[in-house]
């Protein structure tokens, strides 16, 4: 016969790596796109469902691994996942013109996804092994690890991922002890090319231009981002929809199910990456707000845990996957609202699509476990 003490020992396993306030924060954000979603597009709510118990089991597991043992899969998960993306460029499926699946016989992966996760374990991992020596030169190596899967995503071409895997890999860079000296010129730099892309937008846009690394349909993306009524009816048709609908909505919104941008199909891809511009629509900017500030929670608990951690590892680890939900968010409002290009970044546990949820909630997991394992004061 079971006892009540079992049942309790049993019930402290399963609790035990469960950091309460990321959990229920994580529960509200997957609650709040329930409801969108029944909006957006009742039809996959089943699919959405199944995808966010698989990401809950994943997160659950993880967070129950102790920081070490991640530490022992970070280089043989890095290497896997640059073997997949070699294998994509040379013998991936093709689709919409795009090199970013791979066919394994039972199953299709998008091995840039693993690369999320993968590149800021690698380079913790790698930060970890070098501390108390740290030199320019284990920055340079480190610039490498980074630059040759993202190098392998952007020739897919998936620029949307490639800036998730470039931004997660330089956080960890970043909170490792990079120089202002080399982010303040680069930083200069990227201004200055902005000014110039502005004030010389007919030259640079003209049909007859080639830009260096990028392909055409990129290019148009940033040259409609400047001027979308110049294609309004092909490139510039998502940034016009969206912004529509989000001005549309005012400050408290038309109401769930009541949006006309919505549901008339004025407004493209509205369960994936467009979701924020239904939110605004039906829920206003009430709506927006309140999902900001669930983001600006789930952020400020994650750099609390990274602060705790017992390790450089996870110190550096902790940093960086929240500064991936930083830039998830930051990257898609951006989008929507039409102050960045459409680059295909979803958002954060709300858009659908189980690749990115699962990859997300492993990541709270991760965060989890170093909550577990944080130096005791």
């Amino acid at each position: 016969m079971i006892t009540l003490g079992e049942v309790r020992y049993f019930l402290q396993r399963i609790v035990r790596p469960i950091d309460p306030f990321l959990l229920v924060i994580s529960l509200i954000i997957m609650g709040c796109a329930y409801v969108v979603m029944l909006s957006a597009s009742p039809e996959r709510i089943n699919s959405h469902i199944i995808n966010i118990c698989a990401a809950l089991v994943v997160m659950w597991i993880v967070a129950g691994q102790p920081p070490q043992r991640l530490h022992n899969f970070a280089v043989p998960l890095y290497v896997l996942g640059l073997l997949l993306l070699i294998g994509v460029a040379l013998f991936g499926d093709v689709s919409k013109g795009a090199r970013r699946w791979l066919n394994l016989g039972v199953m299709r992966i998008q091995p840039s996804e693993l690369m999320k996760i993968a590149m800021p374990l690698m380079l913790a991992w790698y930060f970890q092994r070098r501390e108390g020596s740290l030199k320019f030169y284990d920055f340079l190596v480190a610039i490498v690890i980074l630059a040759v899967p993202t190098a392998l995503i952007i020739i897919q071409p998936d620029l949307g991922t490639a800036i998730l895997v470039l931004a997660a890999g330089f956080f960890v860079i970043f909170f490792a002890g990079l120089s202002w000296k080399l982010i303040i010129p680069a930083g200069v730099l990227g201004i200055a090319a902005i000014v110039a892309i502005v004030s010389y937008q007919d030259q640079i846009c003209a049909s007859d231009v080639k830009w260096p690394g990028l392909h055409d349909y990129q290019k148009h993306r940033v040259c409609t981002l400047l001027d979308p009524s110049s294609d309004p009816r092909g490139k510039g048709f998502h940034t016009i929809q969206s912004t529509i609908a989000v001005g549309s909505g005012g400050f408290f919104g038309k109401g769930w199910r009541m949006g006309t941008q919505t549901h008339l199909d004025f407004l493209p891809e509205r369960h994936t990456d467009f979701i924020l511009a239904v939110v605004s629509e039906e829920f206003g900017f009430a709506g927006v707000l309140a999902i900001a500030i669930l983001y600006c929670l789930l952020i400020g608990r994650g750099l609390l845990i990274a602060s705790n951690a017992a390790t450089m590892f996870g110190r550096l680890l902790a940093g960086a996957v929240t500064m991936i939900f930083f830039t998830f968010a930051f990257v898609n409002m951006g989008m929507v609202s039409g102050i960045l290009p459409v680059v295909g970044v979803p958002l954060p546990m709300i858009s659908y699509g189980g690749t990115s949820l699962v990859t997300l909630c492993l990541g709270i997991g991760i965060l989890m476990s170093i909550q577990q394992h944080r130096r005791r004061r």
